[in-house]
């Protein structure tokens, strides 16, 4: 019962050998982080990431495990530093490596529209670009010049000159790739026949050919075809703003 309590002197020593290898692990890891540079995780590039995962994962072994020699884990650890810097290297002076390492950035938004081929080579759909935009403080697609994901996933939109004037009521997706949004539609004291026939009126007779539709408040629409140039327009009959 007593042993539970208070640990054998064998028991001590492990604790101790624990102690000191976890402290020798954490002094090499911060060398080799200091010495990597000063990204942020949010800003890595897809190799620096994998690499630091790695490192991770390695210093945990020997400070759970003390049958391994520390040695071992530490030489690995150095060893994933040099290769990093090797990867760097190539990839500040290999001309045509950093596509390769790192990827390139991906315009998404530009004054066509919404780019749906690059959305798609990122995983991303329209939703996930208009949640981008807002969070950079942007609520209409048309308020925008150019958008774009860097290779290492981070956001930046360049606004029009009068992107405030093009954005005074907050739109709602109304039609996401093809398929109506049933709550939004509710929002605007509309129905989907009602939405249908805006879309003939536009010349666009199937619904699945609709990118993206949006509508805002006062009535004001976002229409893009797949594979066309984006239009804005006001709803005639929308007499009074509804948010």
């Amino acid at each position: 019962m007593f042993t539970n309590i208070f640990p054998l002197p064998s028991q001590n020593r492990g604790m101790g050998l624990i102690f000191i290898r976890t402290v020798i692990v954490f002094i090499t890891l911060f060398i080799v982080m200091r010495l990597m540079g000063k990204r942020q995780i949010g800003e890595m590039q897809p190799y620096e990431l994998v690499i630091t995962l790695i490192i991770a994962e390695l210093a945990c072994i020997p400070m759970e495990d003390t049958s391994i020699p520390l040695l071992y884990g530490v030489i690995s650890i150095l060893t994933v530093y040099l290769l990093h810097q090797i990867v760097c290297i190539i990839d500040l002076n290999v001309r045509g490596a950093k596509v390769v390492l790192s990827g390139s950035p991906s315009i998404v938004l530009n004054k066509n529209g919404i780019d749906d081929t690059q959305l798609k080579k990122n995983n991303l759909d329209v939703s996930d670009l208009i949640e981008s935009l807002r969070l950079e403080g942007y609520f209409s697609l048309d308020s925008v010049e150019y958008a774009l994901y860097e290779s290492e996933g981070t956001f930046s939109a360049l606004p029009k000159k009068n992107y405030e004037e093009l954005q005074t009521s907050l739109p709602v997706i109304i039609v996401d790739e093809g398929k109506f949004i049933k709550n939004n539609v509710t929002l605007t004291k509309r129905s989907q026949t009602y939405y249908h026939d805006v879309l003939k009126g536009q010349g666009c007779d199937e619904l699945k050919k609709v990118l993206v539709m949006t509508v805002d408040g006062e009535g004001k629409v976002y229409l893009q075809e797949k594979g066309k140039k984006y239009k804005t327009f006001r709803l005639e009959d929308w007499a009074e703003k509804l948010w």
